[in-house]
């Protein structure tokens, strides 16, 4: 059973915008946990992008603020990453995941390529 489901990844040009979204399934509510959004670029470490708590407070890369911001729809059960003002260096796969009961769940990972 998929428990984070993204999407909204693709291509797009230097300075461009997307918006990635994370529908969680009905056992996992987004906003009663904190729910994060990872990157990985090939050969790299997994890093944190940014992460909404169950409060609402939100936290982010030095990389990505001012052009990243994270926020929830609690009636849809989603996060989304909206992205503003992407570079090249953005290109990377993007995973959701949050800790649930003991236990970390991860998306299946949208790509998201920036390049002209």
């Amino acid at each position: 059973q998929v428990q984070l489901l993204e999407s909204g990844g693709g291509l797009v040009q230097p300075g461009g915008s997307l918006r990635l979204s994370c529908a969680a399934s009905r056992s996992i509510i987004v906003s009663l946990n904190d729910m994060s959004w990872y990157r990985q670029a090939p050969g790299k470490e997994r890093e944190l992008v940014a992460r909404i708590t169950s409060g609402g407070s939100t936290n982010y890369a030095e990389s990505v603020k001012g052009r990243f911001t994270i926020s929830r729809d609690n009636a849809m059960n989603t996060v989304y990453l909206q992205m503003n003002s992407l570079k090249p260096d953005d290109t990377t796969v993007h995973y959701c995941y949050c800790y649930v009961r003991a236990h970390p769940f991860w998306g299946q990972g949208t790509q998201v390529t920036v390049s002209s």
